[in-house]
C-alpha cells in the first residue's frame, strides 16, 4: 500500500506547474485590476488584458474542478445539491464497471480467437523462433539456465525420502499401465512408416560387416551355439569326413544376409513383417496371450526387489554423472545442449514446411487456449479491480495518467486567457466602432 501511494515525479512536477500557472493568472488579474484604478486612462486596454486574465483564471479553476472530481470530492463536508455530490469521485464510485469494462476490453481487442487467429495468420512465429534460437547469446541464455536448474532438480529428486516417494508412484503407474497397448501402438508406427525396413536394412549391414571382419569371434561364437544345442559332437565328427559343418553354417548365414540386403522383397523380409503385424494385433487386444504373459512379465520385474535396486542405483548414478558434468564450468553436456538448440534452430528456419506445420499447431493450440480460458483471465482482471482499495486505485491511475491530466490545467489557463484576449480585442473594437 506505501508503494502504492507514492507520488510519482512527473505527476508531482506537473501538480507543481499546474498551480504556479493558475497562481500567476490570478495574480495577474488581481494586479490588472489595482492597475486600472491607478491608471484610468488605459482603462480599455487593462479591460483587454483583465478579461484574458479572468478567462485564464476561470479556465484553470474549471479544468483543476474536472480533473479533481474524477478522482476525490473537492467540496469535502460542505453541503451541496446532490446532482454535484453525485458526480464527483466518478472513478472510485464507478469501480465495478471499470473493472468490468477493462475486463471485456481485454477480452475483444487481446484474447478472443478471432483476435488470437488474425494475429497469428500473418505471422511466421516459427521462423522467429528459429532466429532466436540460432542466436549465440540465446542458446548460451537457455543453457545456463539449464546448468542452473538441473543440478537443483537432480539434487531434490536425490533426497531419500523424495526420491523413495517418487519411485513408488512411478512403480505403481507402471503397474497400473497396460503395456500392451502402448507396445501395440508404437509397433503400429514403426510398421506403417515402414521405419522397420531400414532398422532391418542398418542392422543387417552392421551384422554383416561385424561377421567378415570378425571371423574368429564368429567362429568361437558358433562354437558355443553348437555346443548349447548339442550338436557340437557331430559337426566335429564331420570334419574327420572333410565336411566343416561350422563354416558351412557361417558362409549359409552370410549368403542369407546379402540375400536379403540385395533382394528388398525377400521372403524373409515379408516373415518379419507378417509377425510385425501378428504381433501388434496380438498386442492390441488386452485378453491375449501374449498381451497376458508381457503385463505379467512386467508385473514381475517390478515385484522383484533386485530390478527395483538396480532400476533405483542405476538412476542414481546418471543423475549424479549428469549433475557433476554440468556443475563443471566446460562441461560437455551444456556444450551439446546448446549446439543442438542452434541446430534446432537452423532447421526450422530452413524447412519450410516444418515451419507451416508447426505455425498451424501452435495457432491451433493458442486458439484453444484462448478460447479456453480468456473467461479466467477476464474474471481474474476484473476480481484484482474489485479488491483494489479505492485509496490503492485512485493512486495507481493518478501515478500513471495524473501527470497528463494535470497538464491540461495548465492549458486551460494558456487557452483560456488567449480566448478572452481575443474576446477582449472584439469587444474593444466594438466600443471604438459604435
Amino acid at each position: 500500500m506505501t508503494a502504492a501511494r507514492q507520488t510519482s515525479p512527473n505527476l508531482q512536477r506537473s501538480k507543481k506547474f499546474a498551480t504556479i500557472a493558475l497562481i500567476v493568472a490570478i495574480v495577474a488579474w488581481l494586479a490588472l485590476i489595482i492597475t486600472a484604478k491607478l491608471w484610468p486612462e488605459y482603462t480599455w486596454l487593462i479591460h483587454i488584458l483583465m478579461l484574458s486574465a479572468e478567462a485564464g483564471v476561470v479556465g484553470g479553476l474549471a479544468d483543476w474542478y474536472a480533473i479533481t472530481v474524477l478522482f476525490r470530492n473537492p467540496f469535502g463536508k460542505i453541503p451541496i445539491p446532490h446532482f454535484l455530490r453525485d458526480h464527483t469521485e466518478i472513478i472510485p464510485r464507478n469501480k465495478a464497471r471499470i473493472a468490468e469494462s477493462m475486463g471485456h476490453f481485454v477480452q475483444e481487442n487481446f484474447l478472443s480467437p478471432q483476435i488470437v487467429e488474425k494475429s497469428l495468420k500473418n505471422t511466421d512465429v516459427s521462423l522467429a523462433v528459429g532466429h532466436w534460437l540460432i542466436r549465440p547469446e540465446n542458446n548460451q541464455q537457455i543453457t545456463q539456465m539449464i546448468q542452473q536448474t538441473a543440478p537443483k532438480v537432480f539434487e531434490f529428486i536425490g533426497q531419500e525420502q523424495i526420491g523413495h516417494f517418487i519411485q513408488s508412484n512411478s512403480v505403481q503407474w507402471i503397474k497400473s499401465t497396460q503395456i500392451n497397448t502402448l507396445s501395440s501402438e508404437m509397433l503400429r508406427a514403426v510398421l506403417e512408416n515402414d521405419f522397420h525396413q531400414d532398422v532391418l536394412q542398418r542392422g543387417l549391414d552392421v551384422l554383416h560387416e561385424w561377421m567378415t571382419q570378425n571371423p574368429e569371434k564368429v567362429q568361437d561364437l558358433t562354437k558355443k551355439m553348437f555346443k548349447e544345442l548339442g550338436v557340437w559332437r557331430l559337426a566335429k565328427g564331420a570334419s574327420w569326413f572333410g565336411f566343416d559343418m561350422q563354416q558351412r553354417s557361417i558362409d549359409s548365414f552370410i549368403e542369407k544376409i546379402e540375400s536379403m540386403l540385395a533382394d528388398p522383397e525377400h521372403p524373409w523380409r515379408a516373415q518379419i513383417e507378417e509377425f510385425g503385424q501378428e504381433l501388434m494385433t496380438q498386442l492390441a487386444d488386452d485378453h491375449s496371450s501374449t498381451s497376458q504373459k508381457l503385463n505379467e512379465t512386467k508385473n514381475a520385474l517390478l515385484d522383484s526387489p533386485q530390478v527395483l535396486n538396480f532400476i533405483s542405483g542405476a538412476v542414481v548414478i546418471l543423475c549424479n554423472a549428469i549433475k557433476s558434468d554440468l556443475e563443471k564450468p566446460d562441461s560437455g553436456i551444456a556444450k551439446n545442449i546448446r549446439i543442438a538448440i542452434q541446430q534446432v534452430g537452423q532447421n526450422i528456419i530452413d524447412n519450410h514446411d516444418v515451419r507451416a506445420l508447426l505455425n498451424e499447431k501452435l495457432s491451433s493450440v493458442a486458439i484453444d487456449l484462448s478460447d479456453q480460458y480468456s473467461e479466467k483471465v477476464i474474471r481474474f482482471i476484473s476480481e484484482r479491480i474489485h479488491e483494489w482499495d479505492s485509496r490503492e486505485m485512485i493512486d495507481k491511475i493518478e501515478n500513471e495518467v495524473g501527470g497528463d491530466l494535470h497538464m491540461i490545467r495548465v492549458n486551460g489557463v494558456v487557452v483560456g486567457a488567449f480566448i478572452g484576449l481575443i474576446l477582449g480585442i472584439i469587444r474593444a473594437v466594438i466600443d471604438v466602432l459604435l
